[in-house]
Order: C-alpha cells, then structure tokens, then sequence
C-alpha cells in the first residue's frame, strides 16, 4: 500500500493558502473605513449683515427762527380816564418802569418785563399792579391798579422834557423820596415822601431836573427801569 506523502503536502499547502487568502481578506476590511461613514459636519459661517440701504438723514438747513424784536425805548406819559390821576411808562431793553400818582398822597411804582407783541405787567408794592399793551409804538394803553382802585389810563409816547423823573436824597436828616410825571402840555403831577408821610411835590425845572426840597437843592432825573 502507497503512502500519501506528496498528495497530503500538497493539499495542506493548497489549505493554507486559502486560510492565508481569507485572512487577508477579512483584515482588510476591518482596517479600511466604512463606505457608508458619516461625512464631517460641514463648516457653519455667519454671513456678514447686508449693508443699509436706508439714505443718511440729511442734516437740517431750516434756518433759526429770528429773536421776537424787542419794543423801541421810549417814554410814554398821560393821564387815567377819569381824570383822578397821571402815569408815565419808560421801556428800556424790553423792561419798564411805571408810576402813578394822583399829585397828592397816592402813589405807586411799578416794574417789570414788555413781551414782543407790546404786552406788559408791572407789579408794585402791596399788590399794585398794571396791565398794558405798546400800540406801534405810539401809545400804551391798561388799566392800572393802585390801593385797591383800579383805574384805565392812556399814555402817549413823551418828547423831551415830557417823561417820568424821580429823586431821593436825605434832607435834614429826613429820608426823601419823589417822583415826577411831566405831561407833553409842560403840567406836572408828582407826589413827595418825606421819611414815608406823601405831601404834594415842588415843581422842577425839566430841563435841568432842579429842585429845591426844604431849602436843599435836588436833582430830579429820568426814572429807567
């Protein structure tokens, strides 16, 4: 009986390498990578934002509005409606003086600001009050408030030495205080406080303003705000 030397080599050679084949084989797809892997997630960027198509806004060219004018300074001049009394009104860079007096006893000096449109109220001392308006610059026309009485009084514009005055000094050691309204037919009405006791007021000159008051020599000057 033949031995089965060659045959059996060459079948367990023939068996090896198929073994060797198959082992080939399987290590080689479990080191290559997966056909159906997950691709790497894609790079994300934020879009830059879209430019403004809005126009600028166009810087103003309206033109300032004007400064309201500020009434003309002047003196005005006249008497209430009844007759009882005087007042003078001078306007100074858009502020005002008033007094009125009735050339005896009563009497009151009243300040404040003229509006634009000639519009004024002027306050006094214990709730004196007037309330006015410039007309074109011609004349003023209120009514004006003194003690309690209320009296409606029109006063035109004053030409030299028309107007309002006023001077104070001490006199013999008595407190002086007066005031004048020269009126544009030369009259005058002014009322004098002697250490506060109100006494009708000497004349003056209105040229010069001189008076005299107990014996001592004054000068009586335009009244301005």
């Amino acid at each position: 009986m033949k031995r089965p030397g060659p045959l059996l080599t060459l079948l367990a050679g023939l068996l090896f390498g198929v073994f060797m084949l198959s082992l080939n084989a399987t290590t080689g797809e479990r080191s290559s990578p997966s056909a159906f892997a997950s691709p790497p997630p894609a790079a994300t960027t934020t879009a830059p934002p879209a430019p403004s198509t809005a126009a600028p806004e166009a810087p103003s060219t309206a033109a300032p509005e004007p400064s309201a004018p500020v009434p003309d300074d002047a003196e005005y001049a006249g008497r209430t409606d009844d007759d009882s009394a005087a007042v003078a009104v001078t306007v100074r860079d858009g502020r005002a003086i008033a007094y009125f007096c009735d050339g005896r006893a009563r009497e009151s000096w009243l300040r404040g600001d003229v509006a634009a449109d000639g519009g004024m109220r002027l306050t006094g001392r214990d709730g004196d009050e007037l309330n006015a308006v410039l007309r074109q610059g011609k004349r003023i026309r209120g009514t004006v408030e003194v003690g309690g009485r209320e009296h409606a009084f029109t006063a035109d514009r004053a030409k030299k030495p028309s107007g309002l005055y006023r001077a104070t000094a001490t006199v013999r050691e008595a407190r002086i205080d007066a005031g004048w309204i020269v009126l544009r037919d030369g009259s005058q009405v002014g009322v004098l406080t002697r250490d506060g006791a109100p006494s009708p007021a000497p004349r003056i000159d209105p040229a010069t303003g001189a008076v005299t008051v107990d014996g001592q020599r004054l000068t009586a000057r335009p009244a301005t705000p």
